[in-house]
């Protein structure tokens, strides 16, 4: 008897309970306009009153679905949540409907399923209507309106206007610099290949040229003898660097001595001494000597020439103040010219670009 009475305890207390927990819950649909036009939109939102660890299951809707026949779903949205009072949380659902066909739609309550139990919104009604159209009178409908031109707005083409003026200041600028830049002529620096001629190349075509004229066998000897001794002086000071031009025969063989071997010193001394004893004490030679002399003279500038010189000489002109002055600038006025001309060429596409725009 006492289990029996337990038992029938427990079973009102449950009772009582989901008594209680199903009042908590309420399920609640409001629509925001009762009648629309043909083809405008409605939005039907669907409320959930709940506890707040409540398990809701909403309708399964998607766009393009109908919800009644005739009337369709274009979007559906969540209205988001918000606590009411103690532990009771209101969640929403937004739906947004439409429809094509002039007609009063019944629209039945939303089922949605809370902890498992079904709950069934209020019913709510959609009209549809149209505009009236008179069809017994055709000749009171006017045609569509042509396309009026916009009118003009200072406003709205002042700032291409200002852009258009900067555009040509800056053209006029450009054309400035360049006008500068013409009158600036550029600094050519040319580098200079100068061919060389070798120390002992000139003294031998000196010899060569002696042996043409066939001084060797003329009378007069002192004319032989000073352009042989000048031929010889000259690859002297440019062989072995002193000046051998202004030196004496003796200071000549003394320089000499530090460089060279006894036996082509002794005969080019020999040279020097016949040729002074020619030039100031009219001394007279023998054929055969003159032909030795000349022959020693060659001996001596092919034992004592260099080899591997290089016969060319690069000579780098160097620039004045001036000059460098100069170039500088040009190079100034040829960077300002390239920005002056990029910013011109995008103010240009910029203001086509907005006035097409402004236009059409």
């Amino acid at each position: 008897m006492k289990a029996f009475l337990r038992y029938l305890l427990m079973s009102v207390w449950a009772l009582v309970a989901a008594t209680e927990a199903s009042a908590q819950v309420t399920v609640e649909a409001k629509i925001d306009s009762i009648s629309i036009l043909v083809g405008q939109q409605a939005h039907l939102e669907v409320g959930v009153t709940a506890p707040q660890n409540a398990h809701i299951t909403w309708p399964k809707l998607r766009a393009s679905q109908y919800l009644v026949p005739g009337v369709e779903v274009v979007d559906v949205a969540d209205g988001g949540s918000e606590q009411v009072d103690g532990n009771l949380v209101r969640t929403t659902k937004r739906i947004t409907l439409t429809s094509f066909d002039e007609k009063l739609y019944p629209i039945p309550g939303m089922k949605v399923r809370v902890n498992g139990k079904v709950y069934v919104a209020n019913q709510l009604a959609l009209k549809v209507v149209t505009i009236d159209v008179d069809t017994l009178h055709p000749n009171q409908f006017f045609p569509p309106k042509g396309v009026q031109d916009n009118p003009f707005m200072w406003s709205e083409w002042s700032p291409l206007f200002w852009l258009s003026i900067i555009m040509l200041l800056g053209c006029a600028l450009a054309c400035y610099l360049y006008i500068r830049l013409r009158e600036n002529k550029p600094i050519v620096a040319k580098i200079r290949i100068v061919k060389r001629v070798l120390p002992h190349q000139r003294a031998l075509s000196a010899m060569q040229k002696i042996k043409a004229e066939n001084l060797e066998h003329s009378e007069d000897q002192k004319t032989y003898y000073t352009q042989l001794t000048e031929a010889l002086r000259q690859y002297i000071k440019e062989r072995f660097g002193f000046n051998a031009m202004e030196m004496t025969s003796a200071e000549i063989i003394d320089r000499l001595q530090q460089c060279g071997d006894k036996k082509m010193i002794d005969e080019l001394r020999e040279l020097f001494l016949t040729a002074d004893l020619v030039k100031f004490a009219k001394y007279s030679t023998l054929i055969n000597e003159n032909d030795l002399n000349l022959v020693n003279a060659i001996n001596f500038i092919d034992q004592t020439k260099q080899e591997n010189v290089p016969t060319e000489e690069r000579i780098v002109p160097k620039l004045s103040e001036a000059d460098k002055r100069s170039r500088q600038t040009r190079r100034t006025i040829k960077w300002i010219i390239s920005v002056v001309i990029a910013a011109v060429a995008v103010l240009l596409a910029y203001i086509v670009y907005s006035a097409i725009q402004l236009v059409m």
